[in-house]
């Protein structure tokens, strides 16, 4: 009997000193830029490139903040819809910690080859795309549903255990589309899916003048004036961003709108991107008019 006790106190003993699971909750980015590089960078000066510096910095000081974060997983990438990645920067593919660190720090091995070269690469090669690249007559949409089915660009939660501690890892997916707004692709006559142009938008205009009623409203009750929601098991795990770069019914020199507030170009296309999106699964949508 003593016996059984001293066993027993042993065992009680080495629980008591085992430490409780430890359970880490980590968060990453995953940053997509998609750029429209049709007519409309010939159409007005563009401004894009300055936003994307400004997104490529968030990536650098917010996400990967060399010289005060260990071990980012963080990842951000470049494209054109007509091109797979033109640039990428994906500090998720350094396995080796120390070698990480060099890579984000920029130095040893990684000195003259690190995050600080690479992001310079990566904004010269924007630049290059703005300059060469022209698209006209794309499929946006159809585009987008392609590589986000496609093309791996969308990072699912993961996580990582000894048996014992387990570590969450979590990736926010940010979709960011530089355009005007407007879906004009050519061959409208044979599909006509996602198109989305001025007589799309004249219909709702003169449909919302017609029955009193708000572009939203106007939406919900007439569907033959939205565009077709494509559902992805993906899609729940984006947010996307629209970044729409010029108003076609403005004039910026005398700054007055060709339609009265409530019936603009600008809201009625963010008003169908919105509910495109909603329907469609995204995580969440924004539209940011710069």
């Amino acid at each position: 009997m003593k016996n059984i006790l001293i066993v027993y106190s042993a065992i009680v003993f080495l629980f008591s000193c085992t430490s409780e699971p430890q359970n880490k909750h980590l968060t990453y980015q995953n940053i997509i830029i998609l750029s429209d590089l049709s007519s409309r960078i010939d159409n007005k000066a563009p401004k894009d490139i300055e936003e994307i510096h400004k997104i490529v910095q968030y990536f650098k000081n917010e996400c990967v903040k060399p010289g005060e974060k260990i071990g980012d997983k963080s990842s951000i990438y470049f494209s054109s819809f007509s091109d797979k990645f033109i640039a990428t920067i994906d500090i998720d593919k350094i396995k080796n910690l120390g070698e990480k660190q060099q890579f984000i720090n920029s130095t040893g091995k990684f000195q003259n080859s690190g995050l600080a070269y690479q992001i310079d690469d990566f904004e010269q090669k924007v630049k290059n795309a703005y300059a060469n690249i022209r698209n006209k007559g794309l499929d946006l949409i159809s585009i987008l549903i392609e590589k986000i089915e496609n093309e791996p660009i969308v990072k699912k939660d993961i996580y990582l255990t000894d048996g014992i501690d387990t570590t969450f890892i979590k990736y926010d997916n940010h979709i960011y589309i530089f355009t005007d707004g407007y879906l004009e692709y050519l061959n409208k006559s044979t599909n006509n899916q996602f198109y989305f142009s001025s007589p799309e938008i004249d219909e709702i205009r003169q449909y919302c003048k017609v029955n009193n009623v708000n572009i939203p409203t106007a939406l919900d009750t007439n569907y033959s004036l939205c565009l077709t929601p494509i559902k992805n098991k993906k899609n729940q795990f984006i947010n996307l961003h629209i970044l729409e770069t010029h108003e076609r019914d403005k004039n910026d020199k005398l700054q007055t709108y060709k339609y009265p507030l409530g019936q603009r170009d600008n809201e009625i296309l963010e008003a169908v991107w919105r509910k495109w999106a909603t329907e469609s699964g995204f995580k969440s949508f924004e539209w940011k008019k710069y």
